[in-house]
């Protein structure tokens, strides 16, 4: 929930003096000459003073002020460290100790500032300077540093085109595109506690365009946002689009108002705005009544949603990549933002490995498939390894309950479903095997192994399985059987040429949930045929949950259907965020050097993005007769069992 700025109503004493600069006590603390900064030839925008005890945030009860030597933090004038004002010493809590007290004179306080306005150690010996306003120390000490600052600037502007590439705030501002939104995606970081984060939400950022030699922090507001990303403008640039910037809103470095005031931060108006107003507190107080800003524990559920259960050295079953008809042994090697990088048990170097979300329905417990009946290849491996303990079961995503008594799926029963390995088609398929707690095997109808070894595993209730007519309803291209000639493919004639009877529509998943994504909502999105790789992507066809992806700058032929609630979509700024990689689009020339390379580099191409292609039962023979899995041909050995060892042995498909 965002929280709201409130304007509270306070008696002022009119013997105090007004402290224009009450931002600034991390530096000057000195209300007689700041005061003098005002000028009586303020701009008619000036804002009229304001006292300067008056709240500025109000959270959760809470009364936060910004440090200005009279509530809440105070600075000390001899020796600047903040602190607690209540835990100051003397009435006036002017010095943190007994010591700074006595040290302190007339003629040293100004050159301690100034000393540490420059980063170097006050000394209590110093000569005494001409009294003004830190207004025109911080100007000179800036114009001092400006040349040098606007060159390092413009080095590593230069360099971060090349250090970082992809930029998803150029990529979004230059073709104003939208991104989904967080809430979109409940897997994700604060994916069920975004709230109401939205444009005009203001925020504390650190300063950049300072020449202060320390952070310093300044308030800005919400322009635009892109998933985790928000484009920012500082308070004070109004219309000025100038020093607009993009950053991550769950970085460590984004607060809420009043974050600095309650950590003795100060608050610094940016360079180029800083002599646009005298009474920059009265200005602030006026901008912030009534805005809003992020909660005061938003830091606190950043972190907290960023905790992970799974570890390394955890053992699961997972599909086994080479053949989907069954799982293997794997053991959690790491763990990046819920994603699992799985190493099949026997892989000895550790190179054999699967990507997936902690919440994919790939993944389960030990002992998953005996329980229901899945074939599953046995490690050769006798006993754990040290240190590899199995995953509890309360770990791994639920399915929904279903009520197998009654009608239900049956082998042999038509049904169209999004083929596996090539994720841009929905097929024509066929229900190979009924397995328990709802579990089916489906096989794609033309392109099946002799042996079962490509069929593949869909929960009754998977969003990835559709009754008959689905596509034609709703005008998606459906795959007929590889090699079937009586097109255009028409449900009845095969149905009837099959002897085979369609799925019962009532028994498939109906729900559509309120998922709110939009064609044209950009996002990050792994490539499923390579499943290590997020890739820049945008949604492009919405059916009901069903969603469309297409992964910017590579053609439509590598698109994904992909359901809503699906563990491998992600908000924009989600791999920034976990440390991820992120996979660019593909550039036009990169495009047309690839159309224009041999025949070689394309396959290649192919490969990367399609995945494994089917083979024949030939070639799956040729394959496996260089390897350890020939038993395999001959039907399940003892190196695969399909529930119970006794009866599933000599399984056949």
């Amino acid at each position: 929930m965002i929280t709201a700025i409130k304007k509270q109503n306070i008696l002022h004493n009119p013997k105090e003096k007004a402290d224009s600069f009450g931002m600034f006590d991390g530096y000057d603390s000195c209300s007689e000459d700041t005061s003098s900064s005002s000028s009586s030839e303020e701009s008619e925008e000036e804002v009229a003073p304001l006292p300067s005890n008056l709240p500025i945030i109000k959270n959760n009860g809470q009364v936060y002020t910004y440090p200005d030597g009279k509530s809440g933090m105070a600075t000390c004038e001899m020796c600047g460290m903040v602190g607690v004002r209540d835990a100051f010493y003397s009435k006036t809590k002017r010095f943190c100790s007994v010591s700074c007290s006595r040290s302190y004179s007339s003629n040293s306080k100004k050159a301690s500032i100034l000393a540490r306005l420059q980063g170097k150690p006050p000394t209590k010996k110093a000569k005494v300077l001409q009294k003004q306003p830190l207004v025109a120390k911080l100007a000179a000490y800036a114009q001092y540093q400006a040349t040098l600052q606007n060159q390092a600037k413009t080095k590593a502007g230069n360099s971060a085109i090349s250090v970082e590439g992809f930029s998803w705030g150029n990529y979004i501002n230059s073709n104003s595109f939208i991104a989904a939104p967080v809430a979109c995606f409940k897997h994700a970081p604060m994916g069920t506690c975004w709230g109401d984060i939205s444009e005009n939400v203001r925020i504390e950022v650190p300063n950049t365009d300072c020449s202060l030699p320390t952070k310093v922090f300044w308030i800005a507001g919400i322009i635009k946002l892109a998933g985790y990303n928000a484009l920012l403008r500082y308070e004070g640039f109004e219309n000025d689009s100038s020093l607009d910037f993009w950053c991550n809103i769950c970085g460590s470095d984004i607060h809420p108002v009043g974050w600095c005031a309650a950590s003795g931060k100060p608050l610094v108006p940016p360079r180029t705005v800083q002599h646009k107003y005298t009474n920059w507190k009265a200005f602030l107080v006026k901008r912030l009544t009534g805005a809003k800003t992020l909660p005061p524990d938003f830091s606190q559920k950043v972190s907290e949603s960023m905790q992970y259960p799974f570890k390394p050295c955890m053992r699961v079953e997972v599909v086994d990549k080479r053949h989907l008809c069954r799982t293997r042994v794997a053991v959690v090697e790491s763990v990046i933002g819920g994603r699992l990088r799985l190493v099949y048990e026997e892989s000895e170097d550790r190179t054999d490995d699967f990507w997936c979300h902690m919440h994919s329905p790939l993944i389960h417990h030990i002992g998953w498939s005996r329980s229901i009946g899945h074939r599953f290849k046995r490690s050769d491996i006798t006993k754990k390894q040290d240190g590899h303990f199995d995953t509890p079961p309360h770990l791994f995503a639920k399915v929904k309950e279903v009520d197998q008594s009654g009608e239900w799926f049956k082998e042999g029963m038509k049904l169209e479903a999004i083929d596996p390995l090539n994720l841009s088609t929905i097929c024509v398929a066929t229900i190979r095997k009924v397995l328990a707690d709802g579990f089916l095997m489906i096989g794609i109808d033309g392109s099946e192994a002799a042996d079962g070894s490509d069929w593949f595993c869909y929960h009754a209730t998977s969003p990835s399985i559709f009754p008959v007519g689905f596509c034609e309803i709703n005008m998606i291209e459906l795959t007929p059987p590889r090699g079937y000639t009586k097109l255009p493919f028409k449900w009845f004639d095969y149905l009837r040429e099959t002897g085979s009877i369609a799925a019962p529509v009532k028994l498939f998943n109906k729900d559509v949930p309120n998922h709110g994504f939009r064609v044209g909502m950009k996002l990050e999105a792994v490539d499923l045929m390579e499943p290590r790789l997020i890739c820049v992507a945008t949604v492009t066809r919405i059916i009901h949950r069903l969603l469309r992806i297409h992964f910017d700058g590579w053609e439509e032929e590598y698109d994904q259907w992909v359901d809503c609630e699906s563990p491998d979509l992600y908000p924009v700024g989600w791999c920034q965020l976990t440390g991820y990689q992120l996979q660019p689009p593909a550039s036009q020339s990169s495009r047309e050097s690839q159309s224009a390379s041999s025949k070689q580099k394309k396959k290649a191409k192919s490969q990367q993005y399609k995945g494994h292609k089917k083979m024949t039962t030939s070639q799956l023979k040729e394959e496996l007769l260089d390897g350890e899995d020939y038993s395999f041909l001959h039907g399940a050995s003892d190196q695969e069992s399909n529930g119970s060892a006794t009866v599933y042995i000599k399984q056949e498909p």
